[in-house]
Parts: structure tokens; sequence; C-alpha cells
């Protein structure tokens, strides 16, 4: 939200600096986004006095003017402005000046051979209007030598952000309330025009929908002239990054900006009936202020007459009922909404607005008949116009919420000790009730008051949040325990392991268009958010590999040649019970060049399935998972190559990991060249370690090494190597210490329907060295492993 200095004067009297006000504002949780101060860009701008005019010798549109900048020097200018003249007083840009509006740095130049010492300025080039037709022209008393800027009066403009549960400071003169509390000046009490009504209201207003729009007040103003606003009104508006528009909509914006009280004005001619506040009819269209139409549906508010519907109730006004220039005779509407409502509408609708903003988050139900009054005598003071009587359909909430509180609780909770006379200060200039047993009823503009620790906070942040002193926390003696969960170690073990494994960290969006989260959805349904941040994000992701196969996509674009990503994160699911399922995750896309081409190894090499199923057994390994007993099984997904994929189980039902190469038709769906190898390990799924101690066991290295011998088996073509390497690994855990396949090889000589795998076996005595009779005995138990999977040595 912005604001001008003078607009908060304007409520606010105080002498503090822009940089006092700025400190006060932060401090009582009101940040300040930045600072605009006109008086820097209008510096090297004065006030000068046009001595001469002549026409340039050498072009015809451009003038030679003698100026005088008060220093008794008079300086030559070029100028092609068609107004100036001899005798005129205007703006003059000095060599090393900003132009404002397009950043160009004026400097002592010749045109047309003809030399000029800066710029003579129109009102587009100082960024203080649309005028460009001629340069400034200033009264004749305007003091010649005085920069533009004082002279102008330069008004530094205060930009806050203002938190959702905080809609009281969504107008300027609640922002000076909070102000006035924390000692910076004195709250002025709000001008009201004087202005006496002549009769009865010609229209017929009420609402039909006591839910929704609980109160709807208005009145007519008759003969009014609408036109340009007066200077400071534009002013105001301005500085808060409004346009200008006419008279009596720049009034409807200022009390909205001004004091948080969004209102409306209706051409009267352009009404026929009553004015209803009402539930629209589902299909109902209106062409609202924006010049783009809505259809309606029954769960929305609206503003109707006899012919329709005129304004999408506290969002946004009508086109057909607005005013205009010829306008004469208005209805001004100011009403009170439901908040959920509106908020639900704007959603549905997409459509923002400011007054949703503050409606939406819930205006002062109290300044209902002092908001139209101040409208109104603005309004007939500015534009003329005899007004009616007010016309109150409904009322607003009323009931104010009384808190009992004990002052005490303010060092308890807050941590800082405040004298109770200046707790009920503070509480007292920021609009609540104290009474003498401290039940303290609270203004109906705050709603975000819930209880007393909210007072607490009140308190605690006028009194100074920087006056709340560091403790630190207690801790019990010795060693400091561990903090961290087993599932914060086991993620950052991985995130090491996944690094040093050669893979880049990245970090992608919990949320992913609707169709890519179908795409890797399963048998739960979607979590679809209600009010996405836009349409690209409105799924919680059911996989974490939709979000790497897009940022590697990214990088291809960009020309990266390989993308090697993983991510630890969530994916999300509706459980059984209707409530959220997160499950950590880490995922894994390997894109584009395994190896560049070179002179050694030829033409750039892929990543293959291989690759994605070494990750994960090497990242399960470092995760705790008992590696060697899993299972390598398919129904990796419809977005995995069902040739090249597979699943890493611990059981038959139990999946720890999914991998293998990209689907072409999911490749296809994301935009994706391929190929292109994921990972997807389930963090959830892997056991816990049993009886885990706290430090490792020593290591004591075998007396004896270790020998290998190998085997070559004729085994079924169906038969996955993995599965012979665990039963030849369980055939002697004695001694058997790792098996390792190193060919694998079908062909001439191998019957068809059979494959050759030959295996390395590890075998590590323990004693005493190993005997024939011991090695033989390993080796029949070996072959007899074997066996039992259809497996037959090789002679």
């Amino acid at each position: 939200m912005k604001f001008s200095l003078t607009w908060l004067k304007d409520y606010l009297e105080t002498d503090a600096t822009v940089a006092d006000i700025c400190d006060a504002l932060n401090a009582i949780g009101l940040e300040v986004e930045g600072v605009e101060d006109p008086a820097e860009k209008l510096a090297g701008f004065r006030i000068a006095h046009v001595l001469t005019a002549a026409r340039h010798p050498d072009a015809d549109k451009l003038q030679v003017l003698t100026v005088d900048t008060g220093d008794g020097q008079p300086l030559q200018v070029v100028c092609g402005a068609p107004n100036a003249r001899a005798g005129m007083k205007g703006v003059l840009g000095l060599p090393g000046a900003v132009v404002p509006a397009n950043g160009m740095v004026l400097r002592k130049s010749a045109i047309r051979g003809v030399e000029s010492n800066g710029m003579m300025c129109s009102t587009r080039e100082l960024e203080l209007g649309e005028d460009h037709d001629g340069i400034i022209e200033l009264p004749d008393d305007a003091p010649v030598g005085t920069d533009f800027a004082a002279y102008h009066g330069s008004d530094p403009v205060i930009e806050v952000a203002v938190t959702p549960n905080r809609p009281d400071c969504m107008g300027v003169y609640g922002i000076a309330r909070d102000l006035a509390a924390k000692g910076l000046g004195t709250l002025k009490p709000i001008a009201m025009p004087a202005f006496a009504a002549s009769s009865a209201c010609p229209v017929e207003i009420r609402t039909d929908d006591a839910e929704g729009c609980p109160a709807f007040y208005g009145r007519v103003v008759k003969g009014v002239t609408n036109g340009p606003s007066p200077d400071w009104l534009q002013a105001r508006l301005k500085s808060a990054g409004q346009r200008p528009i006419s008279l009596l909509v720049d009034l409807t914006n200022y009390l909205m900006l001004g004091h948080g009280r969004p209102a409306h004005a209706y051409d009267l001619a352009k009404l026929s009936g009553a004015v209803v506040a009402r539930r629209a009819k589902d299909g109902e269209e209106v062409l609202a202020l924006n010049e783009k139409t809505y259809t309606l549906d029954s769960e929305m508010v609206v503003i109707a007459d006899d012919a329709g519907v005129h304004d999408i109730a506290g969002i946004m006004g009508g086109e057909h009922s607005g005013v205009t220039e010829s306008t004469t005779d208005v209805l001004l509407e100011i009403a009170y909404f439901d908040p959920a409502r509106i908020g639900a509408t704007g959603r549905k609708l997409g459509l923002s607005s400011d007054a949703r903003t503050r409606f939406e988050r819930g205006v002062d139900p109290e300044f209902l008949d002092a908001g139209l009054d101040l409208l109104t005598g603005l309004i007939v003071e500015l534009a003329g116009g005899t007004p009616s009587e007010t016309v109150r359909a409904g009322s607003p909430p009323s009931d104010a919420k009384v808190v009992a509180f004990d002052p005490g609780q303010t060092l308890r909770l807050g941590g800082v000790d405040v004298p109770e006379g200046e707790q009920k200060r503070i509480l007292e200039s920021l609009g609540f009730a104290v009474s003498a047993d401290w039940q303290v009823t609270c203004p109906l503009r705050r709603h975000d008051i819930e209880g007393p620790a909210d007072l607490v906070e009140e308190v605690v942040r006028i009194h100074g949040l920087d006056k709340v002193a560091s403790v630190a926390l207690p801790r019990v003696e010795g060693v400091a325990r561990p903090t961290a969960t087993p599932q914060q170690k086991l993620e950052r073990g991985l995130r090491r392991a996944a690094a040093a494994s050669g893979l880049n960290e990245a970090v992608t969006w919990s949320f992913l268009p609707t169709w890519a989260a179908e795409h890797f959805g399963s048998d739960q349904p979607l979590w679809v958010l209600a009010n996405p941040i836009s349409e690209d994000m409105k799924a919680m992701r059911p996989s974490l590999l939709p979000g790497l196969l897009m940022a590697s996509k990214r990088n291809a674009d960009r020309g990266a040649a390989s993308s090697r990503l993983f991510e630890i994160g969530r994916r999300y699911f509706r459980g059984a019970n209707g409530l959220s399922d997160e499950k950590p995750t880490l995922g894994i896309v390997l894109a584009g060049e395994k190896t560049a081409r070179g002179w050694q190894s030829g033409k750039a090499k892929p990543f293959d399935a291989y690759d994605a199923k070494a990750l994960a057994l090497a990242l399960l390994e470092a995760a705790g998972a008992p590696v060697a007993n899993l299972m390598v099984m398919g129904e990796a997904g419809p977005q995995f190559h069902p040739g090249q994929s597979a699943t890493l189980r611990l059981g038959p039902k139990v999946v720890l990991a999914r991998f293998g190469m990209v689907h072409p038709a999911t490749l296809k769906a994301f935009d994706a060249d391929g190929p292109i190898a994921a990972v997807e390990l389930f963090l959830d799924a892997i056991p816990a370690k049993k009886g885990a101690a706290f430090a490792r066991p020593g290591f004591t290295p075998p007396a004896l090494q270790a020998v290998t011998r190998d085997f070559a088996f004729l085994v079924p073509a169906t038969l996955a190597a993995g599965d012979l390497v665990r039963a030849v690994q369980g055939a002697d855990k004695a001694f058997i210490t790792g098996v390792r396949v190193f060919d694998v090889f079908a062909g001439q000589g191998v019957p068809e329907g059979h494959k050759s795998i030959a295996v390395e076996v590890t075998l590590q005595p323990g004693e005493a060295s190993f005997k024939d009779a011991d090695l033989k005995a390993i080796a029949e138990k070996v072959v007899a492993a074997a066996a039992k999977l259809g497996g037959e040595l090789r002679g």
C-alpha cells in the first residue's frame, strides 16, 4: 500500500521526518517496502525566466532561447516547444540532470550547430502529467533560480506491506492511528464536511441476502457536476498508484484508500426500479468495469435492479451503470459483505480488485454511516448537488468481542515488563476500551483479536519489540543431545551420498499442472488446489519426476548437454480418511549425455537403465536398506519403458524404489528429448534400523587372504541374474562374502531358450586356510543352489 507524507499528515499531527516514520512503521509491524522521493528525481531542474526567443538559423521548428537561472549569467538553450516565448517562466534541466521520463542525462551540446546548455522541460518529461504539447508554463511570481522540486512541493511516497490480519491498516487513517499509538504524533479526528439532507431517498434500497450482505446503505445526490478532480485529490491518488478518472470516481477511491472503506457511485439515470443486494442466478452475466463479461452463479452476491445485475458485490462495478462526465444524479452505495463469500467469488471468477482485497479481509462494520456521510459531504463540497436521506437496509455485525485480560501476561508471554498504565494507554490509543477490571472491549474493525495473547502482541509491538531482552533457552548439563529426527538424518545422509555420486540437487515446485500430475498419478486421488497460484500449479505432485523432467527440459533448451538432477521432497496423496498423505521421496533424472564425445570414447553415450539401477542400489545402501535381500521385479509403472525398467522390493509387496528408462509416451507428453533414465526411492518404505548402536563396531581385518572361484551356469533365458546371485550368495553364508556377475552370453553353443551366466564368488576363510575338500564342499553347495533355479554348471 502506498501513500504520500502529505496524505498521512492529513490525519496525523506530527513533525517526524520520513526516516522516523519509516523506523516507527517497521517497529510496529508495518514493513516499509520502499520510499520514493520525487525531489531526488527532480534534482538539477530549476525555475528559469526566458529573456529572449529567436528562430534557429538552420531549423524552422527550433528556437534559440536566452534564459535566466537567477545567478546573473544567462544561458543559451535550444528549444522546440511551440509555446516557448520571451517573458515566460518554465523549468530548465541543467547539464548533469537526469530526465525522469526516459533516464537521459542532460549535457552541454550543439543542436544544428547552435550550443544548448540544457533543456526546457514538459510535464510528461518530468513525469508530472501527460501533457507534451509544450514546455511547462509557471506563474509570473515563480521565484527564478529556485529548485523546481522545492517549488513544486515534492512529496515523499511511502510503501508498506500490510499483513492479511490487519485490514484496519488498509487505509491511511488506520496507519496514522498506529503511529499515534507509537507516540509519533496525535491522531486527528475525521474531518466531516457539513451538508443537509433535503428529502427522502427516491430509490428503494434493500438486501435480499442477509447472509452475504448483512447491511446495505445508500442515498441519492441530485444535481452534481462531474469533472476533473482538484489537484490535491489527484496528488493523493497518484501517490497511491491510482490513476485519476473523474471527481465522483476519485472520491470513492479516496474513501477506500484513506479509510479502508470501499464504496460505489451509480449513475441514477441508468438504474430502473429498486436497487437490491441479492444472490445471482445461475448463468447471469455482467459486463464489469474492466470491460470483461463474467458469468455468475447462485453462490455469488450481486447488486441489481429490475433490469439486471450492475455490480459484482464487493469486487467490481458494472460498465453499464458507471458514472460519466454527463452524470448529474448519483446513487451512493456502501455496504458490509460476508468476507468469506467475497473471497470465494473472487477466486471463482479469477477477479482481483482493491475492493475485494479489503472486503475479504474484513472492513470496519462501524464505518458505514460515517463513511457514507464523509463521501456525501465531499461530493456536495466539490461537485455540488442535493443529498437525500440515508436508506439503511439490514444491519452490520455489532457484537464487540470482550476479552478478559491480565496485564501480567505481557511479561509472561511477551518477555517485557510494561507498566499497567502504559498498557492501558496503548490499548486505548488503538481503539480498545479497557474497564477497571481489565475487561477489554475490541473495536469491530479488529477481526484479528481472538484472545489475551493477541492483546499482548498489540502492547509489545507498540511498546517496542526491540525492548524484549534476549534470553538463552535453558539447557541440560553435559554433552548436548542430538535434535535431528531419524528421518532428518536419513535425508541428510542421502543428500550427501547423491551429491557425492555426481548428481546436482534441484528444488522444484510442489505444485504441477493438472495434466502432469495425472500422467504420474496413481490409484489414490490427486490433491487439487481450490486457489492455485496459476493453472500450471494447480495439483499437488504425486511424484517428484515430473518436476525434474521439466527442469531437465529447461536445461536442455538452454544448451545443457547433460542433466544429472536429484531432489528430496514429498509426494502428496489424498488419504483414506480424506486428509493429506505426504510421503518422503528421492527422485533422480539422468538426461542427455553420460559421457561426451572424445577421441578415446568415440561418440557421446547416453544414460541407460543400468546407470539408474546402480544409483538406486548405491543410495539405498547409503540409507541403510538391506540391499543384499532386495528383489528385482517389474511393474515400475506406465511412465517407464516396460522392457527397460524394474522395481527393487523387500519381499513381493514392499517397493523401495523404481528405476529405468522413461517411456517414449511420457517423453512426448513432457516435450523432452530422450533417452532419459529416472529413479524414485520411496524413503517411507525403507525399514528402520533395529537396535542401532551409537557408534559403529570396531573393524578387524581378516587374518587370511580371500580367494575367488568362477562358475558358469546354463540357466533359463527368463531367469534374472540377480536371482542367481542371491541364490549363490546364500549357498554358504559362513564363507561366501561376495558374488559378482562378470559375463552373460547367449548364442552359438548355448541351447535355445537358455543363456550362460558367469559369476565370480569370493570366499573368505576364517581361522584356517581352505583345503581342497573345503573348497569342493562349498562349490557343491553353489552348484546345488543354482540347480534349484534350473541352472546347470557348464563343463
